[in-house]
Protein backbone atom coordinates (compact mmCIF):
# COMPACT_ATOMS: atom_id res chain seq x y z
CA UNK A 1 0.00 0.00 0.00
CA UNK A 2 1.40 3.04 -0.93
CA UNK A 3 1.36 5.97 1.73
CA UNK A 4 0.61 9.79 1.37
CA UNK A 5 4.14 10.55 1.67
CA UNK A 6 4.87 8.05 -1.15
CA UNK A 7 2.34 9.54 -3.76
CA UNK A 8 3.45 12.99 -2.80
CA UNK A 9 7.12 12.42 -3.76
CA UNK A 10 6.03 10.46 -6.57
CA UNK A 11 3.85 13.49 -7.30
CA UNK A 12 6.87 15.87 -7.17
CA UNK A 13 9.60 13.99 -8.95
CA UNK A 14 7.25 13.28 -11.97
CA UNK A 15 4.05 16.27 -12.37
CA UNK A 16 1.68 13.68 -13.13
CA UNK A 17 -1.45 13.75 -10.97
CA UNK A 18 -2.24 11.99 -7.52
CA UNK A 19 -4.36 8.89 -8.75
CA UNK A 20 -1.82 8.31 -11.58
CA UNK A 21 0.98 8.50 -8.65
CA UNK A 22 -0.69 6.07 -6.36
CA UNK A 23 -2.10 3.53 -9.08
CA UNK A 24 1.78 2.94 -10.28
CA UNK A 25 2.82 3.14 -6.80
CA UNK A 26 0.40 -0.02 -6.14
CA UNK A 27 1.39 -1.25 -9.60
CA UNK A 28 5.02 -1.31 -8.53
CA UNK A 29 4.52 -2.93 -5.43
CA UNK A 30 5.90 0.09 -3.67
CA UNK A 31 8.96 -0.19 -5.83
CA UNK A 32 9.73 4.26 -6.41
CA UNK A 33 12.25 3.94 -9.30
CA UNK A 34 9.91 1.17 -11.35
CA UNK A 35 6.57 3.94 -10.55
CA UNK A 36 8.39 6.20 -12.01
CA UNK A 37 9.09 3.91 -14.90
CA UNK A 38 5.37 3.14 -15.54
CA UNK A 39 4.41 7.07 -14.99
CA UNK A 40 7.21 7.78 -17.75
CA UNK A 41 5.49 5.21 -20.04
CA UNK A 42 2.38 6.23 -19.37
CA UNK A 43 3.13 9.80 -20.10
CA UNK A 44 4.81 8.95 -23.61
CA UNK A 45 1.37 7.28 -24.55
CA UNK A 46 -0.75 9.55 -23.15
CA UNK A 47 0.96 12.68 -24.97
CA UNK A 48 1.50 10.26 -28.37
CA UNK A 49 -2.34 9.95 -28.42
CA UNK A 50 -2.65 14.02 -27.85
CA UNK A 51 -0.02 14.93 -30.95
CA UNK A 52 -2.47 15.55 -33.05
CA UNK A 53 -4.73 17.85 -31.14
CA UNK A 54 -4.33 21.46 -32.10
CA UNK A 55 -1.23 24.03 -30.08
CA UNK A 56 -2.72 27.41 -30.93
CA UNK A 57 -2.18 28.88 -27.79
CA UNK A 58 0.93 29.40 -25.68
CA UNK A 59 3.94 31.80 -25.68
CA UNK A 60 7.29 33.14 -27.26
CA UNK A 61 10.24 33.51 -24.62
CA UNK A 62 13.22 35.39 -25.64
CA UNK A 63 16.85 34.38 -23.58
CA UNK A 64 19.54 37.11 -24.12
CA UNK A 65 22.99 35.40 -23.08
CA UNK A 66 26.51 36.94 -23.12
CA UNK A 67 26.08 40.78 -22.73
CA UNK A 68 23.65 40.72 -25.27
CA UNK A 69 26.25 38.73 -27.78
CA UNK A 70 23.54 36.04 -28.43
CA UNK A 71 20.14 36.01 -28.53
CA UNK A 72 17.43 32.89 -28.21
CA UNK A 73 13.45 32.92 -29.67
CA UNK A 74 11.24 30.16 -28.64
CA UNK A 75 7.55 29.61 -29.74
CA UNK A 76 6.24 27.28 -27.12
CA UNK A 77 2.37 25.88 -28.03
CA UNK A 78 0.06 24.22 -26.31
CA UNK A 79 -3.95 23.73 -26.38
CA UNK A 80 -5.38 26.57 -24.00
CA UNK A 81 -3.88 29.53 -22.51
CA UNK A 82 -5.29 28.66 -19.17
CA UNK A 83 -1.88 25.95 -19.53
CA UNK A 84 0.44 28.94 -21.54
CA UNK A 85 -0.19 30.50 -18.15
CA UNK A 86 0.95 27.93 -16.54
CA UNK A 87 4.56 29.21 -14.26
CA UNK A 88 5.49 25.68 -15.21
CA UNK A 89 4.72 26.18 -19.51
CA UNK A 90 6.80 29.42 -18.73
CA UNK A 91 9.63 27.87 -16.77
CA UNK A 92 9.50 25.50 -19.50
CA UNK A 93 9.81 27.93 -22.25
CA UNK A 94 12.11 29.90 -20.91
CA UNK A 95 14.57 26.81 -20.37
CA UNK A 96 14.15 26.04 -24.11
CA UNK A 97 15.22 29.28 -24.82
CA UNK A 98 18.57 29.35 -22.95
CA UNK A 99 18.67 25.61 -24.33
CA UNK A 100 18.85 27.45 -27.99
CA UNK A 101 21.29 29.87 -26.65
CA UNK A 102 24.07 27.66 -25.35
CA UNK A 103 23.58 24.65 -27.70
CA UNK A 104 22.50 26.42 -30.91
CA UNK A 105 20.14 23.72 -32.33
CA UNK A 106 19.21 24.13 -36.12
CA UNK A 107 16.18 21.79 -36.00
CA UNK A 108 13.39 21.32 -33.60
CA UNK A 109 12.47 18.11 -34.95
CA UNK A 110 14.17 14.87 -36.74
CA UNK A 111 10.82 13.96 -38.34
CA UNK A 112 9.91 17.53 -39.81
CA UNK A 113 13.52 17.33 -41.39
CA UNK A 114 13.73 16.39 -45.22
CA UNK A 115 15.69 13.46 -46.67
CA UNK A 116 18.68 15.77 -47.72
CA UNK A 117 19.06 17.60 -44.82
CA UNK A 118 18.98 14.18 -43.01
CA UNK A 119 21.80 13.25 -45.37
CA UNK A 120 23.99 15.94 -44.68
CA UNK A 121 23.30 15.96 -40.75
CA UNK A 122 24.65 12.29 -40.98
CA UNK A 123 27.95 12.78 -43.16
CA UNK A 124 28.53 15.87 -40.75
CA UNK A 125 28.17 13.80 -37.66
CA UNK A 126 28.73 10.35 -38.54
CA UNK A 127 25.78 8.26 -37.01
CA UNK A 128 22.46 9.08 -36.35
CA UNK A 129 22.22 9.50 -32.07
CA UNK A 130 24.95 12.28 -32.68
CA UNK A 131 23.34 13.79 -35.51
CA UNK A 132 20.35 14.11 -33.64
CA UNK A 133 21.92 15.75 -30.15
CA UNK A 134 24.38 18.02 -32.26
CA UNK A 135 21.87 19.83 -34.08
CA UNK A 136 17.96 18.70 -33.49
CA UNK A 137 16.32 20.68 -30.05
CA UNK A 138 14.07 17.87 -29.25
CA UNK A 139 16.62 15.19 -28.47
CA UNK A 140 19.59 17.30 -27.17
CA UNK A 141 20.52 16.94 -23.52
CA UNK A 142 19.18 19.41 -21.43
CA UNK A 143 21.91 21.79 -19.80
CA UNK A 144 20.76 21.57 -16.83
CA UNK A 145 20.22 18.13 -16.37
CA UNK A 146 22.40 15.83 -19.14
CA UNK A 147 19.94 12.62 -18.06
CA UNK A 148 17.22 14.36 -19.84
CA UNK A 149 16.54 15.31 -23.30
CA UNK A 150 14.62 18.59 -24.50
CA UNK A 151 11.51 16.04 -25.62
CA UNK A 152 11.74 14.58 -22.26
CA UNK A 153 10.90 18.16 -20.44
CA UNK A 154 8.11 18.95 -23.09
CA UNK A 155 6.84 15.15 -22.39
CA UNK A 156 6.78 15.49 -19.10
CA UNK A 157 5.20 18.46 -18.84
CA UNK A 158 2.55 17.87 -21.50
CA UNK A 159 1.57 14.54 -19.13
CA UNK A 160 1.04 16.65 -15.93
CA UNK A 161 -1.16 18.99 -17.74
CA UNK A 162 -3.47 16.37 -20.09
CA UNK A 163 -2.47 18.50 -23.32
CA UNK A 164 -0.41 18.61 -26.35
CA UNK A 165 2.88 20.93 -26.17
CA UNK A 166 5.13 21.27 -28.48
CA UNK A 167 7.50 23.67 -29.53
CA UNK A 168 6.78 25.12 -33.04
CA UNK A 169 9.44 27.11 -33.75
CA UNK A 170 13.08 28.64 -32.75
CA UNK A 171 15.55 31.29 -33.88
CA UNK A 172 18.99 31.69 -32.63
CA UNK A 173 20.73 35.22 -33.40
CA UNK A 174 24.49 35.82 -32.48
CA UNK A 175 26.72 39.25 -33.47
CA UNK A 176 28.59 38.99 -36.22
CA UNK A 177 27.29 35.40 -37.49
CA UNK A 178 25.73 35.20 -41.17
CA UNK A 179 22.25 34.82 -41.29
Amino acid sequence: MATANDVQRLRSETGAGVMDSKKALEAAEGDFEKAKAILKEKGLASAAKRGDRATKEGVIEAYIHGGGRIGALVELSSETDFVARNPEFRDLAKAIAMQVAAMSPKHVSWELLKDEEIKALLEEHGDEKTAKAAAVLMHQPYIKDQSKTIGDLVTQLAASTGENIKISRIARFQLGEAA
